[in-house]
């Protein structure tokens, strides 16, 4: 990949001997490899024993979860929350595993909309959940870097399943939780 770099920075225009980037072909290929390191985990390992029996049948919510994530069409950043809920229906998972499902997708080539539906199937598929809800909250570079250029934009994106997708009042709980400050 560091070669591949350095071809890019020359198709550019750049001198690849000047100071700067003399090491930036290694540096950006170790960047990358990072930011699509979700390819490499296997999301039952991630999940592992960290499901628990339990008798809640309550909704569980986790907000605010930080994602970073590269656009598949333009790989550029796009960033922002995620907001995790689920219904319980005989077992739960551990709370950072919340969190690692997130990260193992948002860190592949995504568009938002797929990424959202990840999540929501992967925690229902392992939990079968009585419902799950996602919602992301993101700021797309690709958006505001180039194209046109609007800086304020985020994208809002939903996944609803079972009672989450059935039940307007349980819809509308998880949405008025995930909104309070």
């Amino acid at each position: 990949m560091d070669d591949i770099y350095k071809k890019l920075l020359k198709a550019i225009g750049e001198n690849v001997q000047r100071e700067g980037l003399i090491d930036t072909p290694r540096r950006a290929a170790r960047a990358m490899e990072f930011m699509t390191s979700g390819y490499k985990k296997d999301i039952k390992a991630i999940i592992n024993n960290a499901t628990f029996t339990s008798d809640d049948d309550e909704m569980i919510i986790v907000k605010d979860i930080e994602l970073y994530s590269l656009c598949e069409h333009h790989l550029l950043p796009f960033f922002g929350k995620c907001h995790v809920g689920y219904i319980p229906k005989g077992k739960i998972i551990g709370l950072s595993k919340i969190a690692r499902i997130v990260d193992v997708f948002s860190r592949r080539l995504q568009v938002q909309e797929n990424l959202t539906k990840q999540i929501a199937e992967t925690l229902m598929n392992s939990l079968h959940a009585q419902g799950v809800g996602v919602v992301i909250e993101a700021q797309h570079l690709c958006m505001m870097m180039r194209g046109v250029e609007k800086q304020n934009s985020i994208m809002k994106t939903s996944y609803m399943l079972g009672s989450f997708r059935k039940e307007i009042s349980t819809r509308s709980e998880f949405l008025s939780l995930i909104r309070l400050r």
